[in-house]
């Protein structure tokens, strides 16, 4: 972990050699700014040492939203300053001399970096709106025309995404009229005993048929069996490695649900479909929920008709999406059609607080509504 704080001074040190020390200030005012971007830097030392992990920075949520803003506005100038030392390079190498970069420029990248950060952060932190999606099932039961499912997912509930929050988020999703809520994954950042208050509103989540919800790979971060004895207190009907049944009249529909790719890595028991689809009606329709999307073609062979998925927060940047798609099986964002199963991967109705900018790539709680396939 260790590598990865270092990893992160090169943002600072970079913007520090080249935006911040060819500029006419006084030397002091450098130094002074220069140590800043350093702590600035080691937001997430910041956040292990306030909680003993980096997933969970326990500081005032203003102060969260503040270096959320203030990293994000870094990590966007050190991207500004390369395009621009790179435009030198070129400049330089066609005119065969050197080339410098006016003040003026400088402060425009600095001006640049800080207003994206500032609407990336407000878009991360808001509460997102219901995004509706059909999609068509290939021998859904007339009964099942027209049933809504809501997703919920990556709420990383925290001190950026606190009871208030998750409070609005309840209400939203109340109110979107769906026949059953499913959340597949990241509730939380943080133990139980950090996060109890703050989860407390998801309690009041109401569907007909039920809150239905697997974990994702924070929920190993911060004691897995208790989270799972904590959510199912609140209500939430879990679905590791296993499936339930909706029943219209005599139709049927498989919801299956499975545990998370990180599972193994703290000793629990890893992702396992088949376990999931045991003694599940042959001739149902299944949607699955799997936190990550990439076991899809997995899911597509043993018959699924829907994946629902979320983890990479649908890239949060454009442009940075596609490094999230490599991670990811190449799934980032939205709907893919895998063999004959669809596959949606939301862009996630919260996000870490340990980079919390979205730009391009909303947050979302997605309500589907199933059709029967012509």
């Amino acid at each position: 972990m260790s590598i990865i704080f270092l990893v992160f001074l090169i943002p600072a040190i970079y913007v520090a050699s080249r935006t911040l020390w060819p500029l006419a200030l006084p030397l002091w005012s450098k130094v002074v700014v220069a140590l800043l971007l350093l702590v600035i830097s080691q937001y997430h030392l910041w956040s292990r040492l306030s909680s003993g992990s980096v997933f969970a920075p326990e500081f005032p949520r203003p102060v969260v939203i503040l270096f959320n803003w203030a990293f994000g506005a870094l990590v966007l100038l050190w991207l500004v300053q390369i395009v621009l030392d790179l435009g030198l390079l070129t400049t330089a190498a066609v005119r065969w001399q050197s080339v410098g970069l006016p003040d003026a420029a400088r402060y425009g990248a600095i001006g640049l970096a800080s207003v994206a950060s500032a609407i990336a952060v407000a878009n991360a932190v808001r509460v997102p709106p219901i995004r509706d999606v059909a999609v068509e099932i290939a021998g859904l039961p007339p009964q099942f025309e027209g049933y809504r499912i809501l997703q919920l997912t990556d709420l990383h509930i925290s001190k950026l995404f606190p009871g208030a929050w998750a409070s609005a988020v309840v209400a939203r999703a109340n109110a979107a009229g769906s026949d059953v809520i499913v959340v597949t994954g990241d509730f939380i950042d943080g133990s139980v005993d950090m996060r109890r208050k703050d989860v407390e509103p998801l309690r009041a989540l109401r569907a007909p048929d039920g809150i239905w919800a697997i974990p994702g790979n924070h929920e190993y971060f911060f004691d897995y069996a208790a989270w799972m004895r904590h959510l199912t207190a609140l209500g939430f009907r879990m679905l590791p490695n296993a499936h339930m049944v909706i029943r219209r009249g005599s139709a049927e529909l498989v919801v299956a649900g499975v545990t998370d790719l990180s599972a193994p890595s703290v000793g629990e028991a890893g992702p396992d479909l088949g376990l999931a689809l045991r003694g599940a009606p042959t001739d149902a329709p299944i949607v699955l929920l799997d936190h990550q999307p990439r076991q899809a073609l997995d899911a597509a062979a043993r018959g699924v008709s829907l994946q629902l998925s979320g983890h990479t927060h649908g890239g949060m940047m454009m442009g940075l999406d596609r490094l999230v798609a490599r991670a990811n099986g190449g799934f980032v964002a939205g709907r893919y059609r895998v063999g004959d199963m669809t596959l949606y991967v939301s862009n996630g109705t919260g996000l870490w607080p340990g980079f919390a900018l979205r730009l391009g790539v909303p947050s979302e709680m997605t309500r589907f509504t199933l059709r029967a396939k012509p």
